[in-house]
């Protein structure tokens, strides 16, 4: 009989250590779910700003700007079919009067931004070629308010071929091409989405590749979401011209007043051959051979920032329009000028300054066009 009691009581003293063990499991879950609900929420990962100087991160300095603008200009431009656009990304002191008239146009919800990968990038991080860059920020800076991720983003990194494209905030952290252009996207835009890529040096046969399968992913995502070129999503191609002079070692056309305009015919050539009127994979093949010297090999002949970001952003965007509307594009020279000819902008103490001098031993063209449905 005691033997039974003991058994008994063995069995009472696992049932009483289970009940307990239970109720702990059941109070520190419930410290972790408190701890989780009151712990400060951790800020979002925004990406910091490249260029404080020649570009504007402020409301009322930004509509100091548009409004001079604004008031200075003369002409009027036409926004309907209105998909896709070449912009510059140099100083505002410098090109405000080309980024003023294109973005006044751009009425849309988000907007597919390519730009540069600067020698800047490359000299730091290796092994950027044959590549899109994109990011994993959670916002970007805007003049307005920080910018949100467009959805296409993570739909690029889940449908892209993966060999398309490496994911690097260290090199988005190095480029000021596309924070350029947000400002003044965001300024007629408020509530504009972005999605950020950056184009690294390719040969043509490369950028048709790479281009075809990413105007596939971005056509799918604009077809589940119903969404159209232009109003609803925009493409924006971040791009400055030539940089001509003895401090680019640039001399193509020899020095001083002469060469500068030799230089700016040549320049205004090219656009008038290869990037107005309705656009082909032929112009945009004899564009990327003025551009590199012929061949790839020869890039760095070239001192067009806009040497990849420009076919390859073309390329992508007739491919996306032809699944996407069965039309192709054609091209509108907004703009064409240079720091020489613009001088800086007679605006004081409102923010602004340029990053670079102009002269004629160190000058930069640039231009702003427009892609239409054709």
């Amino acid at each position: 009989m005691p033997e039974k009691n003991g058994i008994k009581q063995h069995g009472l003293d696992q049932a009483w250590f289970a009940a307990l063990l239970i109720v702990l499991v059941i109070f520190l879950a419930g410290l972790l779910i408190a701890g989780e609900r009151f712990a400060p929420a951790q800020p979002p990962k925004v990406r910091p700003v490249r260029d404080d100087v020649g570009f504007c991160w402020q409301a009322a300095s930004m509509k100091i700007l548009v409004d001079y603008l604004a008031s200075q200009e003369k002409e009027s431009f036409d926004s309907r079919g209105l998909v896709a656009a070449i912009s510059p990304h140099d100083d505002y002191l410098y090109a405000g009067r080309l980024y003023y008239p294109l973005f006044n146009l751009i009425r849309t919800r988000e907007a597919v931004i390519f730009g540069v990968t600067h020698g800047t990038v490359r000299n730091e991080i290796k092994g950027l070629d044959s590549l899109l860059i994109l990011d994993d920020y959670e916002l970007w800076p805007g003049v307005l308010k920080p910018v949100e991720i467009s959805p296409l983003r993570s739909y690029l990194k889940a449908h892209l071929k993966a060999d398309y494209f490496t994911v690097n905030n260290r090199a988005h952290e190095l480029e000021h091409s596309i924070e350029a252009l947000i400002p003044f996207l965001q300024y007629f835009n408020p509530e504009i989405k972005i999605t950020p890529i950056m184009v690294a040096p390719m040969p043509l046969e490369k950028m048709k590749e790479i281009a075809a399968d990413l105007s596939r992913v971005i056509t799918a995502y604009m077809k589940e979401n119903k969404l159209q070129p232009g109003p609803d999503i925009f493409f924006l191609i971040s791009a400055d011209g030539n940089h001509y002079g003895k401090d680019f070692n640039n001399l193509a056309f020899g020095e001083g007043q002469e060469a500068w305009e030799k230089a700016l015919t040549f320049d205004q050539n090219l656009i008038a051959s290869y990037l107005t009127g309705r656009l082909d994979d032929g112009k945009i093949a004899g564009l990327a051979g003025e551009l590199w010297g012929q061949t790839y090999l020869d890039y760095k002949s070239s001192y067009w920032c806009g040497k990849y970001s420009i076919p390859f952003g073309l390329l992508t965007v007739q491919r996306v329009m032809e699944r996407s509307t069965g039309r192709l594009t054609r091209g509108s020279l907004i703009r064409f000028s240079d720091t020489y000819s613009e001088g800086v902008l007679p605006l004081k103490k409102i923010g602004l300054g340029t990053t670079a001098p102009f002269s004629l031993r160190h000058w930069v063209s640039f231009c702003s066009i427009a892609y239409y449905l054709d």
